[in-house]
């Protein structure tokens, strides 16, 4: 079976303020792909989001029969394996009621995982792991494309 290693980040400078995103894919201790952007007024979330959409969008373009995704968000990892059930089931609203922020983005990355088999992995952000401090700068320089603009 064909495995698609991922790590993924997001952030934005100000929230909302100006986002990045990153993705950047692993085959045997080597980064063979890597991709970032931005967007101008956004939240950290959502850019956290993008940044899992797009990793998926090109594992499976690559027929990544499996994606070995790995992320620093909890909001992305818990959403997608734990609370999106109950959101779908509820009409796409949380416990309490209110309807779920990013909606958009969690559908379409719903869609996503239902083309491919995905194990979600999460990592401590800024604890020196080589591949996501790798993304943190790559989402900075989008961020600073913004800011400098």
């Amino acid at each position: 079976m064909n495995e698609v290693i991922v790590y993924t980040d997001g952030g934005c400078s100000g929230n909302p303020g100006p986002g990045g995103w990153a993705f950047v894919v692993v085959d045997k201790s080597q980064v063979v792909f890597k991709s970032s952007g931005n967007e101008k007024a956004t939240t950290n979330n959502r850019m956290e989001l993008t940044a899992v959409i797009n990793a998926l969008k090109y594992a499976i373009n690559k027929d990544g029969e499996k994606v070995m995704l790995i992320t620093d968000s909890q909001y992305v990892k818990n959403g997608i394996t734990m609370w999106i059930f109950n959101w779908k089931k509820n009409g796409w609203r949380t416990a309490n009621k209110q309807p779920v922020k990013n909606q958009d983005l969690w559908k379409e990355l719903d869609l996503w995982t239902e083309k491919t088999k995905v194990q979600w992995s999460w990592v401590k952000g800024h604890a020196g792991n080589t591949y996501n401090e790798m993304c943190d700068s790559m989402v900075r320089i989008e961020m600073d494309k913004i800011i400098n603009e």
